[in-house]
């Protein structure tokens, strides 16, 4: 099967190209990084670029393993480089490389160098790389496959695309595997490789089993308010000792890997963020199955998640908004704009439509207002509040 083409992030790579700024390509295992290099490659030549100028290297790969010193990387890449001419550098989990950070900032000094990186844990946006390199890097986060790229290979009615979405996942290489029991082998599979390698090695955990518990408990409470206290003490009363501190610590680490997404609430009066407690969001509902099975599904908290990382894919920056001691499911901000979202699987019954609106109506100023929901009616207006079918905003590019 043919890969899905990721425009949007293309456009993205497009439009810094040439541009003398380090293009930081960040995201999950497995979400796209690699593939969507490969494609931008193929953009270049299609632009006129030819073999010589485009220097890519995989890090996962063995036979790229001497490359890993950051001497030799470098030798290798000045060696290659066609004089001249403009040169196009992808390195492909940089952060595999030791002092891979001295080797970018070499390079970026010299004439005709654009520079292209990805990697899988954002704790190298704050180490080294920040440091060596500020304001000489823009960050590109990949996000698994949306609803509207999903259904580029899946045909039929809407609503059956998007059940589908939720139901397998939006892992791009999960389009090719058609029976399920491959499929949840396939996403444990992911999920080991990041526990052990994203989080485990990287961060030197030595409880794995608290780690697993943590990551549970987040893919069961996405859309709940939670703090490293009040988890602390849950898994504590389920026979897992553990503190807030050691909590705190491991959902860093789980959010660093891109498992999971943290979101800070705000005071939309007060302008400003609440310090006590946050929500979390999944990578992908695929891997909230694998780790708990078909049971608890509550399809409005699935589609929260799924909103929440569309929000994400398109740019905004998202909190939750606080209102007269309401919540506001997502306050969107992208551009100096700001956008509000309540988020329900149906509004059918006319206490429900209130409750969900209520919120909504409590927000005073004029930015635009949604209610998206799974009922499949054409849009309508309540005072100002647009209510939209969910799967139709979802397939919007």
């Amino acid at each position: 099967m043919e890969e899905v083409r990721r425009t949007g992030y293309l456009n993205q790579l497009t439009g810094w190209r040439d541009m003398q700024i380090i293009k930081v390509i960040m995201g999950i295992r497995r979400s796209g990084k690699s593939t969507l290099l490969q494609q931008f490659q193929e953009e270049l030549r299609k632009s006129g670029v030819i073999d010589e100028q485009i220097i890519s290297i995989r890090f996962e790969e063995f036979d790229n393993e001497p490359l890993k010193d950051a001497k030799e990387l470098y030798a290798y890449i000045k060696e290659h480089l066609v004089a001249d001419k403009q040169n196009y550098i992808f390195l492909d989990e940089v952060q595999l490389v030791d002092e891979y950070e001295k080797v970018v900032n070499s390079l970026y000094l010299r004439k005709n160098v654009d520079i292209y990186l990805t990697g899988s844990n954002s704790h190298m946006l704050s180490g080294e790389l920040a440091t060596l390199l500020s304001g000489r890097y823009v960050t590109i986060r990949v996000f698994p496959l949306s609803l509207a790229e999903y259904a580029t290979r899946h045909d039929g009615y809407s609503m059956d695309v998007y059940n589908n979405y939720t139901d397998t996942s939006s892992f791009p290489y999960a389009l090719q595997i058609k029976d399920n029991r491959q499929l949840q082998m396939y996403l444990q599979d992911i999920y080991n490789t990041v526990i052990m390698r994203d989080v485990v090695q990287h961060n030197k955990v030595d409880n794995i089993n608290m780690l697993v518990r943590l990551s549970r408990f987040l893919a069961d409470n996405i859309g709940n308010l939670n703090s490293s206290k009040r988890i602390a003490d849950t898994l504590t009363s389920a026979g897992s000792k553990a503190n807030s501190h050691t909590i705190d610590a491991y959902l860093r680490y789980l959010c660093e890997a891109y498992m999971f997404y943290p979101v800070r609430r705000y005071d939309i009066k007060g302008n400003d963020f609440l310090r006590i407690s946050q929500k979390y969001y999944i990578a992908d509902i695929g891997l909230r199955h694998m780790l708990l099975g078909r049971r608890n599904i509550d399809r409005g908290r699935v589609l929260e998640n799924v909103v929440y990382l569309e929000l994400r894919r398109r740019g905004y920056e998202v909190y939750v908004g606080v209102v007269n001691g309401q919540e506001v499911d997502f306050v969107a901000q992208r551009d100096g704009a700001t956008e509000y979202y309540q988020v329900a699987e149906s509004t059918t019954e006319p206490e429900t439509l209130k409750r969900e609106l209520s919120s909504l109506m409590s927000v005073r100023d004029h930015y635009p207002k949604f209610l998206l929901t799974l009922d499949d009616q054409p849009p309508v207006d309540h005072e100002g509040i647009h209510q939209l079918y969910a799967v139709d905003w979802l397939l919007k590019e």
